[in-house]
């Protein structure tokens, strides 16, 4: 009853406080059908003071841009998300205004406009509108206690005033807003989309496992934080707590991320502009499937609640009553390769030194061990465990295959990927990870998909 009545007054705060506008979107924010939602990052300089504008390096231009354009799709159940981010250089029609880049609709017509555009480019009908400010975003990066990301290459971009040695970092609003709008990078804005694809990832695996997305005080907490600098369709306005509640269920294998597919990254355009054109054949192929709420990556099924709720309710460190040693089944192929997994490694036993000589094996097979195995409060694990976060379960499923026996097990009172020795299964082995791609007749034509699992940082 106290959890209905704070998503009551949540909800009824957030209305209440929420800023919307008439986008022309069709609407449609019930338990179960498909929808898709615009999603808009929005370069608005207009509202910041000076003090603002000099600490996140944007400049003292005047007017509003849109840097990111997102079609995000909510399946029939509510159970997948997938999200095709829209490059910001594609060159197109703007209905009623010729052919220009696509980020141009917005100035040009403001929600309306950029919605109209979305659905001529894309075939598919926008349901609904959310437009985020420089502001909103980072209040919710700080609102979750930062957020964790990983360069392969160096950044040095004297715009942002961003520097960053090839690594994993953890940033704050202001730092992660720099990282996801540099262009500083060999391939531009396409760079750039796979660092907010990977923010955006990070966000979610935050979230879900700080049970923000079910906890209606910290989800209150972190929606009050973006209030401020969030605009929505009016539909929308009225329930955005209780869409956000429909996908509580929602982990991180359970969200793709695609690009539309390009034909051209260095197309001149007539007025001597630089843009990208689309691969047309691909993207409506792309959209297509989106529109039939065909999935772009095949999702793990999820653990029945009966399971779900025997794990939640084990004690950290205590083995399964009447376990068998028998591992829980891998229902699907391996997607994330070990040398993008840290694992911690836990000794259950009185053998002594097991757990420096299986982080040994581990590292040698290719996982990221770094901090000193230790050992569990109980020392009697029979069988050895895979523990392992809501969100992670990818993960926790290379690691159980390089350990042959091993049972898988989800907490969400751990932080990370855990392997508790056991006295049984505590082999280690090298095991190969493919990579996942779309399957399609005409592979050039499809485009890949990642899911939020595959771009967290490990």
């Amino acid at each position: 009853m106290i959890g209905s009545g704070g998503l009551w007054l949540a909800s009824s705060y957030a209305a209440k406080q929420i800023q919307s506008v008439d986008a022309g979107t069709a609407g449609g924010a019930g338990p179960r059908g498909a929808m898709n939602i615009l999603l808009v990052g929005v370069d608005k300089r207009d509202n910041l003071s000076r003090k603002q504008q000099n600490q996140l390096h944007l400049g003292r231009e005047v007017g509003q841009r849109t840097d990111t354009m997102m079609v995000i799709h909510l399946s029939e159940d509510h159970e997948r998300v997938t999200v095709v981010s829209l490059p910001r250089d594609t060159w197109t029609e703007i209905p009623g205004k010729g052919a220009h880049k696509i980020n141009s609709a917005y100035q040009f017509g403001g929600a309306r406009l950029a919605v109209r555009t979305v659905e001529q480019v894309t075939g598919l009908r926008i349901n609904h509108y959310i437009e985020v400010n420089v502001l909103g975003f980072i209040d919710v990066v700080d609102s979750l206690g930062g957020v964790t990301v990983c360069t392969p290459v160096p950044i040095d971009d004297p715009k942002t005033r961003l520097t960053m040695q090839p690594g994993t970092h953890n940033l704050d609003g202001v730092n992660a807003l720099a990282y996801a709008r540099t262009r500083a990078t060999a391939r531009s804005d396409l760079d750039r989309i796979d660092r907010q694809q990977q923010v955006i990832s990070a966000l979610l695996n935050k979230a879900i496992s700080g049970g923000t997305l079910s906890n209606p005080a910290r989800l209150t907490g972190m929606v009050g934080s973006a209030l401020k600098a969030i605009t929505v369709d009016k539909a929308l306005a009225d329930d955005l707590l209780g869409l956000a509640n429909q996908l509580k269920g929602v982990s991180t294998d359970d969200v793709a991320f695609a690009t539309v597919p390009l034909s051209d990254v260095n197309y001149r355009t007539p007025t001597g502009e630089s843009a990208v054109l689309w691969d047309k054949s691909a993207a409506q192929e792309l959209f297509q499937r989106i529109a039939k709420d065909q999935p772009l990556v095949e999702t793990s099924p999820k653990p029945s609640g009966t399971a779900s709720a025997s794990a939640s309710a084990r004690p950290s460190g205590q083995p399964s009553a009447g376990a068998s040693g028998q591992p829980s089944p891998s229902p699907t192929a391996l997607t994330i390769p070990p040398e993008r997994i840290a694992v911690r490694v836990l000794n259950g036993t009185t053998v002594t030194g097991l757990g420096a000589r299986t982080k040994t094996a581990l590292v040698a097979a290719g996982f990221m061990v770094p901090s000193t195995p230790g050992n569990t409060a109980r020392r009697d694990f029979v069988n050895t465990v895979v523990r392992y976060p809501p969100g992670r379960a990818d993960s926790a499923r290379t690691v159980a295959a390089a350990i042959p026996g091993a049972e898988l097990r989800e907490q969400p009172d751990v932080s990370g990927i855990e392997v508790v020795l056991g006295q049984r299964h505590n082999t280690v082995k090298k095991v190969t990870v493919a990579p996942v791609a779309v399957s399609s007749p005409t592979p050039t034509a499809t485009p890949s998909a990642r899911t939020a699992t595959q771009n967290i940082c490990k």
